[in-house]
């Protein structure tokens, strides 16, 4: 097949951000396909005069153009950058024709030049799911008017309408999009995946890592790799440093990452008295060098504020902690909460009660048996579940079915 593979935020392992589109788009080019992927350039958006460029990563053929995001915009900022990037993406994607079209959000505006190519070319189009847009936007109050709602939901049903499959993300999201009206049989779940050979790297990386600052050395460290977003809230890390402080003044937390809330977790952690003493912050690091401050964590975190639509996230700071061999903490509830108290793989904190949290973790850290089993059981669950070779493989098949099974919509009826 020949794959029109379009994702905004697409990120090659020397960038930072999540790499899913990377690692499904070089498998599916080793497995023979002719993978195409239309993205925007972020890094070069001053220098690029407004013109296209072309990449081959690992067999992908890269089509970039200048689009500006960062994660420190605003939600007007964003919705601009959303648009900027439909229209200039459209007509790149029509021209590149291929077997079929495979779109993945955020942001919902990703389906505006898939359906373009889609139906342009006569060919048929995958929709992938990444959160469930709008209930997102709305429940953030980043879509507040009624005619902005209105018109976010029309994007949905436009998106849902004119797909042939759809895969989600985790099964919440499934059921988002199946109580949208779109038929069950046509929704595959295909959830973040484990880089299980990315993250094999043993324990050098991570001893050598943890020498090389005078603040960590061979003390606990819990860490939070990602986005530091409004919905987030990685200053309840902050808040868990300064109780822990209390109890163990030798635990250290470390925050590696950028976004709109950076500020305020600084400003939490210097008010707490714990900034520079045993909370620190890093900028934000290649996906490449990942796998070295995971190999040098006991603890890996991912986070969110007190939102239920937040529960059915698919990050990728949880199955990269999976892949690593390292026991994760959570602060919602969920189908991964649920995950994480089946096997012991990890940690549910309450999101609401950071003093307790803080002595939970406190605990787990002293019981070195629970640390190692935890530790074994999130390595086995990337294995037997979440490996990526395995999704990857799921995901040919769907894209094989939706190219052999007719060229019309399954939901339009």
């Amino acid at each position: 097949m020949k794959i029109i593979y379009l994702h905004q935020y697409f990120n090659t392992p020397d960038m930072p951000g999540g790499t899913r589109s990377y690692e499904m788009a070089r498998r599916l080019v080793d497995a023979g396909h002719e993978v195409h992927m239309v993205t925007s350039d972020r890094k070069n958006f001053t220098s690029s005069n407004g013109k296209w460029r072309h990449s081959n990563e690992a067999g992908i053929k890269v089509h970039w153009t200048p689009v500006l995001y960062e994660n420190k915009m605003d939600y007007g900022q964003r919705i601009k950058s959303f648009f900027n990037f439909a229209w200039r993406s459209a007509r790149k994607a029509a021209s590149l024709a291929g077997d079929i079209v495979f779109a993945t959000s955020t942001p919902l505006t990703i389906a505006i030049p898939a359906v373009y190519a889609s139906k342009k070319n006569k060919i048929p189009m995958v929709f992938e799911v990444r959160d469930l847009w709008p209930e997102l936007p709305i429940a953030m109050e980043a879509l507040k008017s009624p005619f902005t709602i209105k018109l976010a939901r029309s994007l949905e049903q436009f998106a849902y309408k004119n797909s042939s499959r759809i895969i989600a993300l985790s099964p919440g999201m499934k059921e988002g999009v199946v109580a949208s009206g779109y038929p069950c049989q046509f929704v595959n779940v295909i959830p973040n995946s484990c880089d299980i050979e990315l993250f094999d790297v043993g324990f050098e990386p991570g001893q050598k890592i943890r020498q090389q600052y005078d603040w960590l050395k061979d003390r606990p460290l819990i860490v939070y790799i990602g986005t530091l977003g409004l919905i987030n809230g990685v200053d309840y890390l902050a808040r868990l440093a300064a109780v822990a402080v209390r109890y163990n003044p030798e635990i250290r937390f470390l925050v590696i990452g950028e976004g709109k809330d950076e500020n305020k977790v600084r400003q939490v952690a210097r008010e707490s008295g714990v900034l520079g003493h045993n909370f620190f912050m890093m900028q934000k690091i290649p996906k490449k060098e990942v796998p070295g401050w995971l190999s040098a964590a006991d603890i890996a975190t991912s986070l969110f504020i007190d939102k239920k639509e937040m529960w059915a996230n698919s990050a990728n700071k949880f199955f990269d902690a999976l892949a690593s061999g390292t026991p994760v903490a959570i602060n919602y509830q969920g189908w991964q909460a649920d995950i994480l108290r089946e096997t012991g793989a990890g940690l549910v904190l309450d999101v609401n009660d950071v003093e307790n949290s803080a002595k939970i973790i406190i605990q787990s850290l002293r019981d070195k048996q629970w640390m190692y089993k935890a530790g074994n059981e999130a390595l086995a669950l990337a294995k037997k579940r979440f490996s990526r070779d395995a999704l990857a493989n799921e995901l040919e098949k769907v894209l094989i079915e939706a190219t052999n099974n007719g060229k019309v919509s399954v939901a339009s009826g």
